[in-house]
């Protein structure tokens, strides 16, 4: 644990937190790592996910009735 961590309570499910013990056995990480690894990519998902909607924010919006009928003019329903 580095110096500039903070402390937190969590409660986790029993059979996910068997599941991590087993993985921080097998890995030689903590418990913390293993958490703290999970938050990282969840949050580093998140950030994609916001830039992926900020680059189709200029994009044209389509009526889901419009769109069905153009499937359907082109035979593709």
């Amino acid at each position: 644990m580095t110096a500039l961590s903070k402390r937190a309570t969590i409660y986790l499910n029993p059979d996910l937190f068997r599941v991590i013990r087993i993985k921080s056995a097998e890995t030689s990480k903590s418990v913390s790592e293993i958490v703290n690894d999970a938050i990282r990519l969840a949050l580093a998902e998140d950030a994609e996910d916001l830039a992926a909607f900020d680059d189709r924010a200029h994009e044209p919006v389509i009526a889901f009735e419009k769109a069905l009928k153009e499937l359907r003019r082109h035979g593709k329903i």
